[in-house]
Formats: structure tokens, C-alpha cells, sequence
């Protein structure tokens, strides 16, 4: 990945060279529905924890309750992101961007409700309180560009907090939409 853009494998549905760990937490997309949102997280675990292979357990169902507290609290969730991007700037994907992952939950986007079934879900290392990384940034926009080449219907980003106020409160504050946005591809905003 260093040095040439990311691109998605029109066959595979899946960024071209980043690693590959399937998650059981997927299903079809609804009959013709086009991919319009991508939705920005957080995760960290344990949390507020960084580095090691928690998340990855956890969205393919591999996690071991009793690694830590926490982890009990969380082991019977099924939940998946199509793509992580860590705090070094490394990334996985975990489902292709055809299929619908299980991370929006109860949400609204505009008049539509069940984001999953519209939006990709990309995960960031983090915490809604810790700065995130400039490298998260940066390939956080080289991932938006390539998927708005792959699917250009995709046209808005929004946090978690935005789709499920109320309920959900990533990225957080320490999230700078700024820098965000400037590095959003063109046909794709915000606000």
C-alpha cells in the first residue's frame, strides 16, 4: 500500500492490498440497493486499549471471555466493520463492501432508517476522548477515495453519533471532521 493508491477489486469487492479477515457478522445487501453512506467509528479493547488482536477476535467471533472483564460483557455480540484503520495506520477489512456488516444498529440516515443495509462501516482505533492519529486520517481518505471510484453513489459521511443520537457517541470529540474534510473525494460530503 505505501506509495500507490488503495483501489477496490471489482471481482472481490475488497481494498486492494490490505489484509483479509473474514467476519461471520455479514449478510446480503437488500435487492438494489445502492451503497450511499459510509460511517465513521471507534473502537478500542479492551477499552481504551491500543495495539494487539482484540478487535479482530472480536468481529470474527473468536474473542475469549475470559481474557479480561470487559470482554465478558461484549462476548455474545455479533457485530463486524467492513475495514478497521489502526492507530499506526495499518488497515484490515473484515467484510467485502457488497455485503451489508453488522455496525450501525438501530439507525437513521435522513428518512431512512437501517443504515447497515446502505452505508459502509469503517472503524478507526480510538476512543471518542484520544486524538486520532494523522496517519488515521490520511488513510481514512484513501479508503473514502476508493470506494467512492468503486461505488459512486456513495455520497455522505456521518459518525456513529450521528445515525444513532443518543445511543452512540463515536467517533467522538476527539474526532476533527476538519480534517476530515479535507480530504473527502469530491461527490462526497459531510454536512
Amino acid at each position: 500500500m505505501n506509495g500507490h493508491p488503495l483501489n477496490v477489486d471489482p471481482a472481490t469487492h475488497r481494498l486492494d492490498s490490505v489484509p483479509f479477515d473474514r467476519s461471520p457478522n455479514a449478510d446480503r445487501r437488500p435487492p438494489e440497493m445502492p451503497i450511499e453512506l459510509v460511517v465513521v467509528h471507534a473502537i478500542s479493547l479492551p477499552p481504551g486499549e491500543f495495539g494487539g488482536t482484540a478487535i479482530e477476535r472480536f468481529f470474527t467471533n473468536r474473542l475469549d471471555p475470559d481474557e479480561h472483564p470487559y470482554f465478558q460483557e461484549i462476548s455474545d455480540l455479533h457485530v463486524s466493520a467492513h475495514v478497521v484503520i489502526y492507530r499506526d495506520g495499518s488497515i484490515r477489512q473484515f467484510v467485502p463492501f457488497d455485503r451489508r456488516a453488522w455496525h450501525a444498529g438501530d439507525s437513521r440516515f435522513e428518512d431512512r432508517m437501517r443504515c447497515n443495509d446502505f452505508s459502509i462501516g469503517i472503524e478507526l482505533e480510538g476512543t471518542d476522548t484520544d486524538p486520532y492519529t494523522g496517519v488515521q486520517y490520511e488513510r481514512l481518505g484513501h479508503v473514502l477515495d476508493a470506494i467512492k471510484r468503486a461505488y459512486p453513489s456513495v455520497r455522505a459521511v456521518r459518525g456513529h453519533s450521528d445515525i444513532a443520537p443518543g445511543r452512540k457517541t463515536d467517533p467522538g470529540p476527539a474526532f476533527d471532521w476538519g480534517q476530515l474534510a479535507s480530504r473527502l473525494p469530491e461527490g462526497m460530503a459531510i454536512a
